[in-house]
């Protein structure tokens, strides 16, 4: 007789307990909304949404100064697009740094 024959199999599923057929009963959670979310992220980390607004204020007015032909200006507000992004992302960082060293505790 050779191990792992299919008498083995048959006697190795008689020995434990049949798994349980229903999943675990999870916690429920309200239903959150976009507008609820929105509120709740923006009060944990409002630098994000304020570096957004600055991003698209300096794009949109980059986008204008280059359709009237001051490229001069179009240039320079390219630049503080990216510095706008820059502060965004580096808000976005150090959000998620505040929310893991508060998730510690």
């Amino acid at each position: 007789r050779q191990p792992g024959g299919a008498a083995d199999v048959t006697f190795a599923m008689a020995a434990g307990p049949p798994p349980p057929l229903d999943p675990p009963v999870l916690p429920a959670f309200s239903e959150e909304g976009f507008g609820d979310k929105f509120l709740r992220k923006t009060r944990e980390n409002p630098l994000v949404p304020l570096g957004c607004l600055c991003t698209v204020g300096v794009l949109t007015y980059g986008l204008i100064s280059f359709k009237r032909g001051n490229t001069r200006r179009s240039q320079l507000m390219m630049r503080a697009r990216i510095l706008a992004q820059g502060f965004t992302f580096a808000a976005l960082l150090g959000g998620m740094v505040v929310t893991a060293l508060k998730s510690r505790q």
